[in-house]
């Protein structure tokens, strides 16, 4: 199972501010522990959690599934899955 990752740029850095690392060991469980608020939150990016845990487990999905870009606030954030 593969490690989401999450990365926020500010300011059109190459490296990125922050780096969440979730292992892919206990992403199922953390899923289930996100308030529905940050999840509808999510979703209205057009961000699916669900979705995303269950590409984990597939050996061929790996790099960037998302990348929203928010030019007014100059910042980027990537969210991949990485299998290690």
């Amino acid at each position: 199972m593969a490690d989401l990752k999450i990365r926020v740029y500010k300011n059109a850095e190459p490296n990125p501010e922050t780096t969440i690392t979730i292992p892919g060991v206990v992403l199922r469980v953390a899923f289930r522990l996100i308030p529905r608020k940050a999840m509808d939150v999510l979703q209205k990016k057009g961000i699916n959690l669900e979705e995303i845990v269950r590409l984990s487990s597939n050996p061929d999905v790996n790099g960037p599934l998302v990348i929203i870009e928010e030019h007014d606030k100059k910042e980027k954030v990537v969210i991949s899955l990485e299998h290690c």
